[in-house]
């Protein structure tokens, strides 16, 4: 147990280490570029001015570079490839077993991860440009929608998932109706990605949530996803050690595609796949997460059917500062709620684990 565990925690220090050291390079060529969008303001989602949202943040969209995710996927990227690559030309019993580059539980996530980070990345290189804007909303969600497709046809169709677990109870058979379930799951998390709004709140918030899935993950032997997860840990809070009031840089799009992706694959290996409950504790440990989207698509119905807006600002948080909350306090109670959220599903999901139907 105690190997495992080593294990484990060994990826997530590779990576906070390496991610702390490719930093300095990576900011020294973001600013160097001046990879920051060149015209602040934001449009919102009916094609009008964001007034209040541009009133707190337009400053701020122009004074630090775009791109901080290359961190997070990076340092995981070369701590995964690495340690195989070690374990290869050194093929002793002892480094065998830090390898957790394996085709049955870290070739799909790590797949979506890069999937999305290079999405993300060649939409935030198309936003610093002079007047960019990026990609087209409906070409990223294609690219979200092709991969989620491809992802769920191979949990489907190869790893014959057809079933749910729920917890204390049978599980829920859906056989085909996996495939647009995940579809669902990858574009609502996804549009979750928004939460990347205040220095520092999105970086805590997915930390919390992957190590909640590597603890998961863990409970369920399923060792090279838990290392998986918590090495994604390790980058994120290398990340957040810039990224946390003054940021030095934004996570973005190529940071936000890529763990929402990921999120989505863990979840659903997770589940029957890994005989526990990724699936149904998913709305409970991402729950800042669903508030985030629920909150947007309140405020676009508010707007469309009654002609009012709910919120000052969507999403959830952007209407707290609008209230006059501090960004930082903004960030600091939604970190909070991120770890009650994480340990809840953590706990639900280990309960369900000692106790199957």
């Amino acid at each position: 147990m105690l190997s495992d565990i080593v294990r484990i925690l060994l990826p997530a220090g590779a990576a906070f280490l390496i991610g702390m050291g490719i930093t300095p390079i990576l900011t020294h060529y973001l600013y160097a570029y001046k990879a920051w969008k060149k015209t602040p303001g934001k449009v919102a989602l009916d094609g009008s001015q964001a007034s209040e949202f541009n009133r707190l943040h337009e400053v701020h969209e122009v004074r630090a570079p775009r791109m901080g995710g290359i961190v997070i996927w990076g340092s995981v990227l070369i701590t995964i490839v690495g340690i195989a690559i070690i374990a290869g030309f050194v093929p002793s019993a002892a480094l065998l077993k830090f390898n957790f580059l394996s085709r049955s539980q870290t070739w799909i996530p790590l797949a979506a991860l890069m999937v999305g980070a290079i999405a993300g990345l060649i939409d935030d290189l198309l936003v610093i440009r002079p007047g960019g804007t990026g990609l087209a909303l409906w070409f990223r969600l294609a690219v979200v929608f092709l991969l989620s497709l491809f992802i769920g046809w191979w949990f489907w169709d190869k790893l014959e998932v057809t079933a749910i677990n729920i917890p204390f109870h049978a599980p829920l058979e859906v056989g085909w109706l996996i495939i647009p379930l995940f579809i669902l799951a990858s574009l609502a998390l996804y549009a979750s990605g928004v939460i990347d709004g205040i220095d520092g709140l999105s970086g805590g918030v997915f930390g919390s949530i992957f190590a909640a899935y590597a603890l998961i993950a863990y409970a369920q032997n399923q060792i090279d996803l838990a290392a998986f997860s918590a090495a994604i840990v390790g980058g994120i809070l290398a990340f957040l050690w810039f990224n946390v009031p003054p940021a030095r840089f934004y996570m973005t799009d190529t940071g936000t595609m890529a763990l929402t992706l990921t999120i989505a694959t863990i979840a659903f290996m997770t589940d029957n796949l890994g005989g526990g409950y990724g699936i149904s504790v998913l709305p409970i440990i991402g729950g800042l997460l669903v508030a985030t989207v629920a909150s947007d698509i309140a405020q676009v119905c508010s707007k469309k059917f009654f002609g009012k807006k709910i919120l000052r600002i969507a999403p959830l948080h952007h209407h707290f500062e609008a209230l006059g909350w501090p960004g930082h306090k903004v960030v600091m109670r939604y970190w909070i709620l991120s770890i009650v959220f994480a340990g809840v599903g953590v706990i639900l999901a280990l309960s369900a684990l000692q106790n199957p139907w």
